[in-house]
């Protein structure tokens, strides 16, 4: 993971995740699920852990230009930023979109990879100001 997608924020965890629906939705990302990894792991099995939070984001323009190429994409949808307590800090992180050449073989994915890539260091760097 590459410094271009991940932040580290201050203050509470509750405004940090805030923080970065907002910083997504400026670039065009809405959240299509949330998951509240803290509270899924209390509930199922007993286990406390850090506040931590999976967005799974998507850029609908972007998600399918993307799907139109290779189909299998959809098996790396919605992106996934992770919003978690590190103690001392809360880290945002995301996977690098070009994953999904990697993951297709398919390089004319590269393009939408890229575009993907600008909007999250965009997203991040929003964060880091």
């Amino acid at each position: 993971m590459t410094d271009d997608f991940t932040a580290i924020l201050s203050g509470p965890f509750t405004d940090a995740a805030d923080r970065v629906r907002a910083a997504l939705a400026e670039q065009g990302f809405g959240i299509l699920t949330e998951i509240d990894m803290t509270a899924t792991l209390k509930a199922k099995i007993g286990v406390e852990m850090e506040d931590y939070l999976v967005l799974g984001a998507c850029n609908p323009p972007i998600a399918h230009r993307a799907l139109e190429i290779d189909r299998r994409v959809g098996l790396l949808l919605p992106c996934n930023v992770v919003v978690r307590d590190i103690g001392g800090g809360i880290l945002v992180e995301a996977m690098d979109p070009q994953l999904m050449v990697q993951f297709t073989g398919r390089p004319e994915l590269g393009a939408v990879a890229d575009e993907a890539a600008a909007k999250l260091r965009a997203a991040m760097a929003a964060l880091k100001a």
